[in-house]
């Protein structure tokens, strides 16, 4: 123990850069819970689906819920120790909460449409999916270099960069099936949940990205260099084994192409939100699913509204006679 070591109190007083308020400000308007939402009355559209459509769909889930789990058990409390600022510390604070929120998410999800064996071959899957397992291992062999309490800067960017990687680029090959089946008017209401998931993710790419782009500006031009080409032989790796996943969860529902155009979109928005150009050439992404939305229930971009046609009313008030009683109003009036 450290008898020396002098702790201070969150001063909010002062803003410790010019974003981290406005940061803080907008996760609060997105919060939402699970509970919120009413993924019931999806029940007949999970029917309608193929037998193939109903196991791509799970496993789309299965394997985000994985990625999500790391991120809020390993990735987001292992970063607030290495980041300065205790303002910035308290923005990735709540959004591990958030992180533990998804993950949750995706069992309401499933326990809507599937039953209690189909939920556990689904997790059984996910912890031995081959693609699944070496994405989830290769970015927490990153995290897991902030074990060490003294972590050089160069360790601290690159497990950020990783937490960007995830949140920007690897979460959105699941993603892309809840979106794209809305777009075609199927499981709109448990893709309601999908759309806040996408919007909180938006949020913590650009805010990550920004903390790790701080750290990357500090080195000299030779140390940018050689972590550049390290961060860019780190998503090459992850990349090819996405293109491998998506074959396997999408090949039966020929989807294939269209999710890797979105992960190659997707991989580009990682780039940028760590400070670099685009490395990948994209054509034509599906707009419903580049948008993740459904014009007719709900938004979605960086500051999306937070109410949706299918959020299940939190507080009931109930009206009596005397709710009426327009006489007795009056006279209290007069």
């Amino acid at each position: 123990m450290n008898k020396n070591k002098q702790f201070h109190a969150v001063n909010w007083n002062t803003p410790e850069n010019d974003y981290v308020e406005m940061f803080w400000e907008q996760n609060l308007k997105q919060f939402w819970i699970d509970t919120e939402y009413i993924p019931s009355k999806d029940i007949d559209s999970w029917k309608s689906l193929s037998p193939e459509m109903k196991e791509a769909y799970k496993k789309a889930l299965g394997g985000l819920t994985l990625l999500d789990t790391i991120q809020s058990h390993t990735g987001m409390p292992k970063a607030i120790d290495h980041i300065d600022g205790l303002q910035n510390k308290s923005v990735l604070s709540y959004m591990c909460m958030m992180e533990s929120i998804h993950a949750k998410s995706y069992s309401t999800i499933f326990t809507t449409v599937a039953t209690t064996s189909e939920i556990d071959e689904i997790f059984e899957w996910a912890s031995n999916n081959e693609q699944l397992q070496f994405k989830a291992k290769t970015i927490d062999a990153n995290y897991r270099k902030l074990d060490n309490e003294n972590a050089p800067p160069e360790d601290v960017y690159m497990a950020l960069a990783s937490s960007v990687m995830l949140e920007t680029f690897l979460f959105y090959s699941g993603f892309f099936l809840p979106l794209w089946l809305c777009g075609q008017g199927q499981m709109v209401a448990s893709c309601d949940i999908i759309k806040k998931i996408v919007a909180d993710e938006s949020i913590h790419g650009v805010f990550v990205g920004l903390l790790a782009q701080e750290i990357f500006n500090k080195f000299d031009a030779k140390k940018k260099n050689k972590i550049k080409d390290n961060l860019f032989k780190l998503m090459d790796v992850l990349y090819e084994n996405e293109l491998k996943y998506t074959d396997h969860v999408y090949s039966d529902v020929g989807l294939t192409g269209e999710v890797k155009e979105y992960i190659r979109y997707n991989g580009n928005k990682a780039l940028m939100n760590l400070g670099f150009e685009p490395r990948f050439e994209v054509g034509e992404v599906n707009p419903i699913v580049l948008n993740g939305l459904n014009v007719e229930t709900t938004q979605h971009d960086f500051f999306s509204k937070k109410s949706t046609n299918y959020e299940k009313t939190l507080e009931v008030v109930h009206l009596h006679d005397d709710d009426f009683n327009l006489e007795k109003e009056l006279k209290m009036e007069i």
